[in-house]
């Protein structure tokens, strides 16, 4: 989940936002995550098996070659 969707309890605020100190400290924590911190399961999962397939797709290929 990325943090322009998420609602700080402190303030109510949009934690992108950075309203008060809790969002702030919230923002700066998930932004830390790295790249692929903010993408759901199910797009790493999908990801994941994107990457198979393309593998598989050039294993084959070097098989009939």
């Amino acid at each position: 989940m990325t943090f322009d969707r998420l609602v700080c309890a402190n303030c109510a605020g949009p934690v992108s936002e950075g309203r008060c100190q809790v969002c702030r400290a919230n923002r700066q924590r998930l932004e830390q995550q790295g790249p692929l911190g903010p993408l759901s399961p199910m797009a790493l999962l999908t990801l994941l098996l994107v990457l198979i397939a393309a593998v598989t797709l050039v294993a084959v290929g070097h098989q009939t070659a």
